[in-house]
Protein backbone atom coordinates (compact mmCIF):
# COMPACT_ATOMS: atom_id res chain seq x y z
CA UNK A 1 0.00 0.00 0.00
CA UNK A 2 1.06 3.55 -0.68
CA UNK A 3 1.93 5.99 2.10
CA UNK A 4 4.46 8.79 2.56
CA UNK A 5 7.91 7.95 3.94
CA UNK A 6 7.69 10.91 6.29
CA UNK A 7 5.56 14.01 6.78
CA UNK A 8 6.08 17.39 8.39
CA UNK A 9 3.01 16.95 10.63
CA UNK A 10 1.40 13.74 11.90
CA UNK A 11 -2.24 14.87 11.74
CA UNK A 12 -4.26 17.09 9.41
CA UNK A 13 -7.62 18.84 9.38
CA UNK A 14 -10.30 17.24 7.21
CA UNK A 15 -10.80 20.20 4.85
CA UNK A 16 -13.09 20.30 1.83
CA UNK A 17 -12.56 19.22 -1.79
CA UNK A 18 -13.83 22.07 -3.96
CA UNK A 19 -13.40 22.96 -7.60
CA UNK A 20 -12.00 20.99 -10.51
CA UNK A 21 -8.54 19.49 -10.87
CA UNK A 22 -5.88 22.14 -11.46
CA UNK A 23 -3.36 19.75 -13.00
CA UNK A 24 -3.11 16.09 -13.93
CA UNK A 25 -6.22 16.29 -16.09
CA UNK A 26 -4.65 15.07 -19.36
CA UNK A 27 -2.98 11.81 -20.36
CA UNK A 28 0.81 12.08 -20.01
CA UNK A 29 2.13 8.51 -20.00
CA UNK A 30 -0.29 5.93 -21.41
CA UNK A 31 -2.77 5.72 -24.27
CA UNK A 32 -5.77 5.08 -21.99
CA UNK A 33 -6.77 6.61 -18.67
CA UNK A 34 -9.37 6.65 -15.91
CA UNK A 35 -10.69 10.14 -15.13
CA UNK A 36 -12.50 11.09 -11.90
CA UNK A 37 -15.91 12.77 -12.22
CA UNK A 38 -16.64 13.38 -8.50
CA UNK A 39 -14.72 15.01 -5.64
CA UNK A 40 -13.84 12.35 -3.06
CA UNK A 41 -11.15 10.94 -0.78
CA UNK A 42 -9.63 7.76 -2.22
CA UNK A 43 -7.79 5.59 0.31
CA UNK A 44 -4.52 3.78 -0.29
CA UNK A 45 -6.37 0.43 0.01
CA UNK A 46 -8.79 1.43 -2.76
CA UNK A 47 -5.90 2.51 -5.00
CA UNK A 48 -4.14 -0.82 -4.42
CA UNK A 49 -7.34 -2.82 -5.05
CA UNK A 50 -7.90 -0.97 -8.34
CA UNK A 51 -4.28 -1.52 -9.40
CA UNK A 52 -4.53 -5.26 -8.68
CA UNK A 53 -7.81 -5.56 -10.60
CA UNK A 54 -6.25 -3.85 -13.63
CA UNK A 55 -2.99 -5.83 -13.70
CA UNK A 56 -4.81 -9.15 -13.20
CA UNK A 57 -7.13 -8.51 -16.14
CA UNK A 58 -4.23 -7.38 -18.34
CA UNK A 59 -2.37 -10.60 -17.38
CA UNK A 60 0.58 -8.39 -16.40
CA UNK A 61 1.03 -7.25 -20.02
CA UNK A 62 1.45 -3.56 -20.77
CA UNK A 63 2.23 -0.88 -18.21
CA UNK A 64 0.18 0.84 -15.50
CA UNK A 65 0.80 4.33 -14.07
CA UNK A 66 -0.81 5.49 -10.82
CA UNK A 67 -1.22 9.28 -11.03
CA UNK A 68 -2.54 9.84 -7.49
CA UNK A 69 -0.76 9.44 -4.15
CA UNK A 70 -2.35 9.13 -0.69
CA UNK A 71 -0.66 11.90 1.30
CA UNK A 72 -3.49 12.90 3.66
CA UNK A 73 -3.51 11.19 7.09
CA UNK A 74 -7.03 10.32 8.26
CA UNK A 75 -7.36 9.90 12.01
CA UNK A 76 -10.03 8.01 13.89
CA UNK A 77 -10.86 7.51 17.56
CA UNK A 78 -11.56 3.98 18.80
CA UNK A 79 -15.15 2.76 19.21
CA UNK A 80 -17.03 3.65 22.42
CA UNK A 81 -14.55 6.31 23.56
CA UNK A 82 -15.82 9.44 25.32
CA UNK A 83 -15.46 12.87 23.76
CA UNK A 84 -12.31 14.89 24.38
CA UNK A 85 -8.79 13.62 25.15
CA UNK A 86 -7.46 14.89 21.81
CA UNK A 87 -7.54 13.81 18.19
CA UNK A 88 -7.38 10.10 17.37
CA UNK A 89 -4.36 8.37 15.87
CA UNK A 90 -3.80 8.02 12.11
CA UNK A 91 -5.95 5.17 10.84
CA UNK A 92 -5.26 5.26 7.08
CA UNK A 93 -3.89 7.45 4.28
CA UNK A 94 -6.05 9.03 1.59
CA UNK A 95 -5.76 11.16 -1.53
CA UNK A 96 -8.11 14.06 -2.22
CA UNK A 97 -9.26 13.61 -5.83
CA UNK A 98 -10.95 16.46 -7.67
CA UNK A 99 -13.20 16.10 -10.75
CA UNK A 100 -11.16 15.91 -13.98
CA UNK A 101 -8.15 14.21 -12.41
CA UNK A 102 -6.58 11.30 -14.31
CA UNK A 103 -6.07 8.61 -11.67
CA UNK A 104 -4.67 5.68 -13.67
CA UNK A 105 -3.07 5.29 -17.09
CA UNK A 106 -2.47 2.14 -19.17
CA UNK A 107 -0.39 1.46 -22.26
CA UNK A 108 0.79 -1.58 -24.24
CA UNK A 109 -2.56 -3.41 -24.43
CA UNK A 110 -5.47 -3.35 -26.95
CA UNK A 111 -8.27 -0.83 -26.41
CA UNK A 112 -10.91 -3.42 -25.43
CA UNK A 113 -8.61 -4.98 -22.80
CA UNK A 114 -7.73 -1.53 -21.43
CA UNK A 115 -11.42 -0.53 -21.25
CA UNK A 116 -12.40 -3.69 -19.37
CA UNK A 117 -9.41 -3.34 -17.01
CA UNK A 118 -10.44 0.25 -16.22
CA UNK A 119 -14.05 -0.86 -15.61
CA UNK A 120 -12.83 -3.44 -13.09
CA UNK A 121 -10.63 -0.79 -11.43
CA UNK A 122 -13.50 1.72 -11.32
CA UNK A 123 -15.63 -0.83 -9.44
CA UNK A 124 -13.09 -0.69 -6.60
CA UNK A 125 -13.22 3.11 -6.33
CA UNK A 126 -15.80 5.23 -4.44
CA UNK A 127 -16.33 7.69 -7.31
CA UNK A 128 -17.85 7.88 -10.78
CA UNK A 129 -15.19 7.70 -13.48
CA UNK A 130 -14.79 7.92 -17.24
CA UNK A 131 -12.55 5.91 -19.58
CA UNK A 132 -10.48 8.30 -21.70
CA UNK A 133 -8.15 7.73 -24.66
CA UNK A 134 -5.37 9.72 -26.32
CA UNK A 135 -7.55 10.59 -29.33
CA UNK A 136 -10.51 11.81 -27.27
CA UNK A 137 -12.92 10.70 -24.61
CA UNK A 138 -14.43 7.28 -25.25
CA UNK A 139 -17.50 5.71 -23.58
Amino acid sequence: MLLPKRTKFRKQHKGRIKGNAKGGSSLNFGAYGLKALDPERVTSRQIEAARRAMTRHMKRAGRVWIRIFPDVPVSKKPAEVRMGKGKGSTEFWACKVKPGRIMFEIDGVPADVAKRAMELAAAKLPIRTRFVTRLGEGE
